[in-house]
């Protein structure tokens, strides 16, 4: 075995705050946690700089409309137009995903415009700078959202460094033609020797399921096939799990009194935590827009704060592009995928922007 600082872990969070109820989940929490926090701390900057803070209340039921409906645009129009244009009642189900954060960027600058054309007491890029400071935060919470979905990972790491996305599989097996009362993937403490260092990690499956009229030969056999074919057929499954076709299932059944208790010894594709790395970068720059915001109030130019937003948190995106998977077919023979096409426009149009702010300086003193 090859020894590394930083092992893999098996991830299989459920979706679910409280599984018995499954439509609260973290990914809406973490979602709604963002906006919540956005609209406090955009309260304290508008106290702190002297506008009138009940206009806050008017600005978040901007951002909120703008942030869902340009996210969501975005997705059906960039990535999958074929699919939701030729069934438009599809584009409305926001909850089965698709979410799409250039289109929300378009959007929010949209619908920036249209608050202040109603507001005249403030200008559009002032207002546009303090809210990019809780976007930045508000894409790192997301992001969480979305490692707590199992969704938007990356690529294989080709080492034991990373994660082993098991969730799929889990949902797929709780499917099997046997009364499986519970799945669950965890990270075996006695198969260190079958590590390879090469990616290709040690990943166990414990089933319980319920005796019934199910003998112990026929469970064998349903076992033997069905689960197989789960981990070699299913591409939810092979997405994220390197089981042998060509050798026979290793697994182990149990009798455990009430229930039988199945063992099954398989291996996981290790891949880049990228929700965790985009995560990381935005909270970063949330606080250094803020601490920017805090320092030089009283100076900032108008859109060197947008500019700093566009080029950081876009020029992060189109480096953690190259760690992700593509999420459409199409991209596989792109160079450059949809999500790096659409931040270079927004890179150079914050270069753009941090320039003009820096030479023009801040309006208000002029």
């Amino acid at each position: 075995m090859i020894n590394t600082i930083i092992d893999y872990i098996v991830w299989s969070p459920n979706p679910a705050v409280f599984p018995a109820i499954e439509r609260i989940r973290w990914y809406s929490l973490l979602f709604a946690l963002g906006f919540i926090l956005s609209q406090q701390i955009i309260l304290y900057i508008f106290k702190k700089e002297g506008h009138d803070e009940r206009l806050v209340d008017k600005l978040t039921i901007y951002m909120v409309l703008a942030t869902i409906i340009g996210a969501r645009l975005g997705h059906v129009l960039f990535y999958e137009p074929e699919k939701y244009l030729s069934n438009p009642i599809e584009i409305l189900k926001v909850w089965e995903g698709g979410l799409a954060s250039h289109g929300a960027a378009f959007a929010i600058l949209f619908s920036l415009w249209l608050y202040v054309r109603n507001t005249p007491t403030q200008r559009y890029l002032w207002v546009v700078d303090r809210i990019v400071i809780v976007v930045a935060m508000t894409g790192a919470l997301i992001r969480l959202g979305n490692l707590m979905n199992s969704e938007i990972g990356g690529k294989e790491t080709g080492s034991d460094y990373g994660i082993v996305y098991a969730r799929d599989t889990e949902e797929i097996l709780m499917t099997l033609n046997a009364p499986v009362e519970d799945v669950s993937a965890y990270k075996p403490s006695d198969r260190d020797q079958e590590d390879n260092g090469d990616g290709r990690v040690p990943v166990n499956f414990d089933l319980e399921i319920a005796k019934g009229s199910y003998s112990e030969a026929d469970l064998r056999r349903t076992i033997e096939a069905d689960v197989k074919y789960v981990l070699t057929k299913f591409r939810s499954s092979t997405k994220y799990m390197a089981e042998s076709q060509d050798s026979p299932l290793d697994y182990s059944l149990t009798d455990e009194g009430d229930h039988y208790l199945v063992t099954v010894k398989t291996f996981g594709l290790s891949k880049h935590p990228t929700q965790i790395y985009e995560s990381i970068s935005y909270f970063i720059i949330f606080l250094v827009l803020f601490g920017l915001w805090r320092k030089h109030k009283e100076n900032l130019p108008d859109g060197l704060l947008l500019g700093i937003f566009l080029v950081s948190v876009f020029g992060m995106r189109f480096v953690w592009e190259f760690f992700k998977e593509n999420q459409v077919d199409f991209e596989e023979e792109l160079t450059l995928n949809m999500g790096q096409s659409l931040s270079i426009p927004l890179v150079i149009a914050g270069v753009v922007l941090i320039f003009r702010a820096l030479k023009k300086g801040n309006p208000s003193k002029s």
